[in-house]
């Protein structure tokens, strides 16, 4: 079975997707074991690779994004 290749551009253009899916993982409790090894943080990781001016790493992203959620848990 040969798997598709995805060019820059594509993952330029899911990038957004890619961050929603890694949020909404995070919101349900997912460890940060069991998000490396989904295909959002494939991708995001490869466009880090491949661009790192402008696209953060995972890692980063996945600190941010757990420093959102914990934020909005502490409001009333």
């Amino acid at each position: 079975m040969q798997s598709a290749t995805l060019t820059i551009g594509e993952l330029e253009a899911k990038y957004p997707l890619y961050c929603k899916a890694m949020k909404l993982l995070l919101r349900d409790g997912q460890t940060p074991e069991r998000l490396r090894r989904t295909v959002c943080w494939e991708r995001l990781e490869k466009l880090h690779h491949s661009l790192p001016r402008q696209y953060k790493s995972p890692e980063r992203l996945m600190q941010i994004m757990q420093s959102e959620i914990n934020s909005k848990k502490v409001k009333p």
